[in-house]
């Protein structure tokens, strides 16, 4: 598909996955060198990835749920020049 802005693009996704049934959150952002324009967006599914190490502290006084579960969805917008 291709969207006059990002925030269309964006806008799209997020739409999309409420209607799905998951969140999403901004992952990623690449940068020209040239003009310093976005040229590639990642939105991905809130649920993507892993911890890096679990919570496992004693002194916690409330254990937060696991959040992160390996999800794979995902949307790469990039600039494309006309």
């Amino acid at each position: 598909m291709k969207f006059d802005t990002l925030q269309q693009g964006i806008s799209f996704y997020e739409n999309y996955a409420r209607v799905s049934g998951f969140g999403t959150r901004l992952y990623s952002t690449k940068k020209r060198k040239s003009d310093g324009k976005i040229s590639l967006k990642y939105c991905i599914c809130n649920k993507e990835g892993f911890r890096e190490t679990p919570r496992l502290q004693s002194n916690c006084k409330k254990k937060r749920p696991i959040t992160r579960m390996g999800c794979n969805a995902r949307i790469t917008l990039k600039l494309i020049n006309d």
